[in-house]
């Protein structure tokens, strides 16, 4: 059987994050996923990306929460649910601690672009849709 450097491994595992980051993940399934113990799965993986399992997660989740609080009008609340944050307190104080301001200050100081639209959203969406689509719809020959 070849050998299979450490990293492969530590990078399955941070794949499993970014896939499944608004699941409940713990440590010890993102080990299992790396085929590690967690004590050295974290030691390894804390030498390799430069931060712990757990901070790498809570970042992709913070920033997957960054994203939808300028593209969404949910709440905070179910933004916190949707990335797989179980406390809103804790989300919020974890939130401003990366940030630097509460996830409501952050979604009034970045106002959404369709603010600033001076036409109909529907005329400003429907000359924004994508011109090549990938799957050939245009492609179809017409029904004799």
């Amino acid at each position: 059987m070849a050998h299979v450097p450490i990293a492969r491994h530590l990078l399955r595992a941070r794949d499993l994050v970014d896939a499944h980051y608004s699941e409940a993940l713990t440590v010890a399934d993102m080990a299992a996923a790396a085929a590690l113990s967690p004590a050295h799965f974290s030691r390894c993986f804390k030498a390799a990306f430069g931060e712990s399992p757990h901070q790498y997660l809570l970042t992709r989740r913070l920033e997957r929460a960054a994203a939808l609080l300028l593209a969404t009008d949910w709440t905070v609340a179910a933004i916190g649910v949707a990335v797989g944050v179980r406390s809103i307190g804790s989300f919020t104080t974890s939130f401003r601690r990366m940030y630097g301001m509460t996830p409501q200050a952050y979604r009034a100081a970045h106002p959404p672009a369709a603010r600033h639209v001076r036409i109909p959203r529907c005329v400003a969406m429907a000359y924004g849709r994508p011109q090549n689509r990938t799957f050939r719809e245009d492609t179809a020959l017409p029904a004799a």
